[in-house]
């Protein structure tokens, strides 16, 4: 199998084993429309195994969604097949809009257009909390 470099791109790396689909449907980026190639359980001196997403184009990437889904990942920014800048996103204090409120007595289940917020409760754990009745974030 080849997987050619990416020549102008980005390149998201250090992505939890397995995770790497989740990543994208979080980022809202459809593999069906996007230049990409998915690099799954390969090795990683740091972690044992990883995935790797190369994304050829221009693509944004929200640091705090990414924070959120997979802290380990790294950003890197590919101009003219060179990596030319590096990011690394942090867990966030606070998601909107990135997942939803399973609580059924919630107001965001039962009002439309109410945003999905959460809060980050507990760093260690990363558990998220919703905003407006305090139910734990399930991913």
């Amino acid at each position: 199998m080849e997987v050619t470099s990416v020549q102008n791109g980005i390149i998201i790396d250090h992505v939890p084993a397995g995770t790497a689909l989740k990543v994208l449907e979080y980022l809202k980026i459809d593999p069906a429309r996007t230049k990409l190639a998915l690099i799954m359980n390969t090795d990683s001196r740091t972690y044992g195994t990883k995935d790797i997403i190369k994304i050829e184009g221009t693509v944004d990437v929200d640091l705090d969604v990414l924070g959120f889904v997979a802290r380990t990942a790294t950003v890197g920014i590919v101009r003219d097949g060179v990596i030319v800048e590096k990011r690394s996103p942090r867990l966030p204090e606070h998601v909107v809009d990135v997942i939803t409120c399973r609580n059924p007595r919630c107001v965001t289940t039962v009002e439309r257009g109410i945003r999905q917020r959460f809060h980050l409760a507990h760093s260690e754990r990363q558990e998220y909390r919703c905003d407006y009745c305090d139910e734990e974030a399930k991913l």
